[in-house]
């Protein structure tokens, strides 16, 4: 299991309490804007783990202001983050897993149903991730790789907790919650899939 994140000590964290848990897992730098480093990574964890199995798309940047304040450069590297860089790995990822089976995850959000003020980049990436992901799963079945989009609901993350200080935590799920549903995903009966799958939290203020 490798966890890349462009912040490696983040890396170095996740990895270290999975280790704590008796797992195999590395860390590794990956600026997923960057397809020459992403392209490196893939092929040192087929050289290091001999294939590649599963890949979760779940880097994600936001910022948060209206349209007529946002600049070109925000707006492109939203997207570079949220949407290109899924695209360009699962393309890595798809050669590699053909015939033998895999699996992609790509973390969307309820941005990608709904919207809401001042967030122009953000919706525009997780709706255009939700349509990638779906035209994903219908090329990839033919190939035995399975692809599903996790339609996820306000964490209590510093994604949020950071930004908006003021929100009350109890309006918002753990990410283990999250990462247990892509567990969920991720282990069913072969010859099944779950395109899509809509997490929430039992409070959800932002959908239905």
């Amino acid at each position: 299991m490798v966890c890349a994140d462009v912040n490696l000590d983040n890396a170095e964290k996740v990895t270290s309490t999975l280790q704590e848990e008796g797992l195999d897992a590395q860390p590794i730098h990956l600026d997923v804007r960057d397809d020459a480093e992403a392209e490196r990574v893939v092929n040192d964890i087929v050289e290091r783990y001999g294939q590649l199995d599963t890949l979760i798309n779940n880097a994600g940047t936001d910022i948060t202001v209206s349209v007529e304040e946002l600049s070109i450069d925000d707006w492109d590297r939203v997207q570079e983050v949220n949407l290109r860089a899924p695209f360009v790995l699962s393309k890595l990822a798809l050669p590699l897993m053909k015939g033998r089976g895999g699996s992609i995850i790509n973390i969307s959000s309820t941005a990608a149903k709904r919207t809401w003020a001042n967030a122009s980049a953000y919706h525009a990436s997780k709706w255009g991730l939700l349509g990638l992901s779906h035209a994903l799963h219908v090329e990839a079945r033919p190939c035995n790789v399975r692809v599903t989009a996790v339609v996820a609901g306000g964490m209590r993350t510093p994604f949020i907790m950071d930004r908006f200080p003021d929100t009350d935590p109890g309006v918002l799920q753990e990410p283990e919650n999250v990462a247990k549903a892509v567990l969920f995903a991720l282990t069913q009966p072969e010859g099944t899939v779950v395109p899509e799958l809509t997490v929430l939290p039992m409070r959800e203020t932002s959908w239905p």
